[in-house]
């Protein structure tokens, strides 16, 4: 699809879960399409947390506005550039509770909460590439009447559900080494906890709080979970696999389609200059495509601006127990310019994502999902244990920024976002825009 986007030159590549663009000749359009628009610098963008094209188009398409917005307001003087966009549109699952319901977790009958984990596990078929992913799927549901009872169930459930697990060899940065190897009741055992978001967190605090089934969690949160116990472990335990899914999806996108997008672009216009944004699991799909496959000669990218990241905040870490994943993004200047995170214990959904992985990992709860934590995410912390990270504040428009090469700036946004998917705001767009002004 060639368009425009908010003025923009725009094109979609599409991908399905494979990895593979839904229409072959679609990176070769896209690469004509801006030579021919005359594009100097290309904006790369993936959405995170959405279930369809057209959630996705409408965030780029808010985003996008407000960035033009911008422009024409000459807002940040001396970007006399031809700005072309990039749409990847790749198959996401919500990591939320649509299910969380006010009252909390004692006016719900157990019979309701199988009900809704039931609904819960109809929601995650298709979206698993494991062979017979559904057919798993539904032998676990058939197990939830005899949760509670029988501790065989239990066992099967965890491994059922566990045998999900895209990439069965695991790794330390969320915890997933410890997962593939535990056994079903284990993973249950750890799992039983009710996690509830909480509001911002006090210096020193973390991000969610651990709350007992019937009250409500620190923080002043405004929604309460409905399971406890048994039925919260697999609601848990469900949402930490599909984490886990979506992790190496995203991934696995980053290195193929879209890499094969960068290369046919690059290509037909040696010169452009290109910046990666990305929102969510999206930020781990265009630090993947930094990233680069191993062995390969490595692009060079502009600028990259990582919104509400759902990734390790020690994704580029040099002073943590392991070195980060991602950590020759940052230590082979893969980026030429800034690299932006936009972080707030605000972000509920990375918030919630990352504590699960402490629990598999036996870490105090204390910590979860802070900055102390070692499973802590970047959209909820920033880059931690980081030498070339610098603290900031995501700043008004007009505001000036010291944005530097080959440095993170970790913008904390307390006071602009709102929740994980609130980024179309002025201020994203005006650091974004910053950041491109030093390229």
């Amino acid at each position: 699809m060639a368009d425009e986007l908010a003025g923009f030159p725009y094109c979609e590549l599409a991908v399905n879960k494979s990895g593979l663009a839904v229409d072959a000749g679609a990176t070769q359009k896209a690469a004509d399409t801006f030579a021919q628009a005359g594009v100097t610098d290309l904006f790369i963008v993936s959405h995170g947390w959405n279930n369809n094209m057209e959630e996705a188009r409408g965030l780029y398409k808010d985003f996008f506005t407000v960035v033009r917005k911008l422009l024409d307001q000459n807002a940040v003087p001396g970007l006399d550039r031809k700005f072309g966009i990039a749409g990847v549109l790749w198959p996401s699952k919500k990591f939320t509770d649509e299910e969380l319901i006010p009252g909390g977790a004692a006016s719900v009958t157990p019979s309701a909460r199988i009900t809704l984990l039931a609904r819960k596990i109809d929601g995650l078929k298709g979206v698993f590439t494991a062979p017979k992913a559904d057919a798993i799927l539904q032998e676990a549901k058939d197990l939830l009447p005899d949760l509670e009872s029988t501790p065989a169930a239990r066992e099967q459930f965890g491994l059922l559900i566990r045998s999900l697990m895209p990439n069965m060899a695991g790794d330390s940065e969320d915890a997933s080494r410890q997962f593939v190897k535990m056994g079903g009741a284990d993973l249950m055992q750890r799992l039983a906890v009710v996690v509830l978001p909480a509001g911002p967190a006090h210096p020193g605090g973390g991000a969610v709080s651990m709350g007992g089934a019937a009250g409500g969690p620190a923080g002043g949160a405004a929604l309460f979970n409905p399971f406890s116990g048994v039925t919260a472990a697999a609601s848990n335990l469900l949402n930490l696999t599909t984490f886990y899914q979506m992790k190496e999806r995203a991934g696995m996108i980053g290195r193929t389609a879209v890499s094969d997008l960068v290369k046919a672009v690059v290509a037909r216009s040696p010169d452009i200059k290109l910046h990666v944004v990305g929102h969510s699991f999206g930020a781990r799909l265009v630090t993947s495509l930094v990233l680069g496959k191993e062995g390969a000669q490595p692009q060079q990218f502009a600028s990259m601006a990582l919104l509400q990241a759902a990734f390790s905040h020690n994704g580029f870490a040099d002073k943590f127990t392991t070195v980060g994943f991602f950590r020759n993004v940052i230590a082979e200047h893969r980026v030429a310019g800034p690299v932006l995170a936009t972080c707030t214990a605000n972000d509920k959904a990375v918030g919630l994502a990352y504590p699960l992985a402490s629990l598999i990992a036996g870490q105090n709860a204390s910590a979860f999902g802070g900055p102390t934590d070692p499973f802590g995410g970047l959209g909820r912390n920033g880059a931690q244990n980081t030498t070339e990270a610098v603290a900031g504040e995501l700043l008004p428009v007009g505001s000036a920024y010291d944005f530097k090469s080959g440095s993170i700036f970790n913008l904390n946004a307390d006071k602009v976002i709102s929740g994980h998917s609130d980024i179309c705001k002025p201020e994203v767009a005006y650091a974004l825009l910053k950041s491109v002004a030093t390229t």
